[in-house]
């Protein structure tokens, strides 16, 4: 793994650091704000939680990870996270096009990255 990216997920980790940033996964670009595993799980929670009992099982979990991963010392990472993250591949149009979308990764995926996000306009 990249150790100038493993810097700038741990920073975002543990002292909330945002960065706008474009990853090559697999031939894919995947671009967007990186975020905390926290706020990403954070994310993910609220998103279950007006739902029945098992989608409110499911925002539980996720909470309880959230707090979690908080409380971890954040050493070991293995996943980035991003916030208004946009996928493209080759000459299309990003998916998703339109909304505010969490994105998650495994670091040991990236191929490369730049700093800065792809606007589709």
């Amino acid at each position: 793994m990249d150790d100038l990216l493993m810097t700038y997920v741990k920073a975002a980790n543990q002292h909330g650091f945002s960065l706008d940033i474009t990853l090559n996964i697999n031939g894919a670009l995947v671009t967007g704000t990186t975020v905390s595993a926290q706020k990403y799980l954070d994310s993910a929670s609220q998103s279950f939680k007006g739902g029945n009992d098992v989608s409110k099982e499911i925002s539980d979990k996720l909470a309880q990870a959230s707090q979690n991963a908080e409380e971890q010392n954040q050493e070991d990472v293995n996943y980035i996270h991003l916030k208004n993250a946009q996928v493209y591949n080759g000459d299309s149009s990003p998916t998703p096009a339109d909304g505010q979308f969490f994105w998650r990764g495994r670091m040991d995926e990236v191929d490369g990255f730049f700093l800065g996000r792809i606007a589709s306009e």
